[in-house]
């Protein structure tokens, strides 16, 4: 179990962007973490792997303290950030001074995400295009195989054919002892991978749910003319409006956009919705 209990944090004294955070995440499960440009999300997984530490508060995997930076905490933990240098060397290289330290580190499960994504062990790191370091750090964070894998919008820079096979990976390498937390603002991209949702607002999380409460206790509808009494949140569309309502007995797939705007405009009324059911 991964833990964070009341982490308080701030780039500036005085002005904190989280205040008493909470937040459990399980082994076995891919965690969607949503917010809009600014609302917190990078600077929680950079909490979370120890590259930023709070002022107050502790964040725990299997009961090691991320914030001691030792080798036994450090080895649990694998980010893929959004913003990255990688040296001017061959991938088969970077492997080979780099993937001893994880001391899972799948070659051939790397390999085969690398086919995945039509890469090369011969190709120079220096000499790709963002999308395909992307790519290739993606694949190396697969393959090392630890507990926590935490990836920042990795589909950012991906072409729609790439991040059709980032999802094919995925769903390939889940596991019961391992936890993937996957940050983005791309709501859509992941909406067929993951097992709960978190969204962070302001430095806060307003909402944590997982897939399966969300489906059996909201309803997601396109309407035309008026929207349902039971309706919680509505927004506009090109015709009708595309709503969300309490659980009816007609089956509707998660719509995590929807989910996600509704959650930004009014997380109170969404969240009861799922609590009282």
């Amino acid at each position: 179990m991964i833990q964070l209990s009341n982490i308080t944090f701030g780039f500036r004294k005085k002005v904190h962007l989280f205040d008493n955070l909470s937040l459990t995440l399980e082994f076995g499960k891919i965690y969607g973490l949503f917010g809009v440009n600014g609302a917190g999300k990078t600077t929680l997984l950079k909490q979370i792997c120890g590259l930023l530490k709070p002022s107050s508060g502790s964040i725990t995997i299997n009961d090691l303290n991320i914030g001691t930076r030792d080798a036994n905490s450090l080895e649990t933990v694998f980010l893929v950030p959004e913003e990255f240098d990688l040296p001017s060397i061959s991938i088969r290289s970077f492997i080979e001074l780099n993937s001893p330290f994880y001391k899972n580190f799948d070659r051939s499960l790397f390999e085969i995400s690398m086919n995945e994504f039509e890469l090369n062990l011969d190709d120079n790191l220096g000499s790709l295009s963002y999308g395909q370091k992307k790519k290739f750090l993606i694949s190396f964070g697969l393959a090392t195989q630890i507990s926590l894998l935490l990836l920042d919008e990795p589909t950012n820079g991906l072409d729609i054919p790439s991040k059709s096979q980032f999802r094919k990976i995925m769903a390939k390498i889940a596991s019961d002892d391992r936890c993937i937390v996957i940050s983005t603002h791309q709501v859509r991209d992941l909406s067929s991978m993951i097992d709960h949702a978190v969204i962070i607002n302001k430095g806060k999380i307003v909402f944590d749910h997982s897939y399966r409460a969300i489906s059996e206790n909201l309803t997601f509808k396109h309407v035309v003319g008026e929207i349902p009494e039971n309706t919680i949140y509505a927004e506009s569309h090109a015709e009708g409006k595309n709503v969300i309502c309490k659980a009816s007995n007609d089956e509707s797939e998660v719509d995590l956009e929807i989910l996600f705007n509704g959650v930004i405009k009014d997380a109170n009324s969404i969240n009861q919705a799922i609590k009282i059911a």
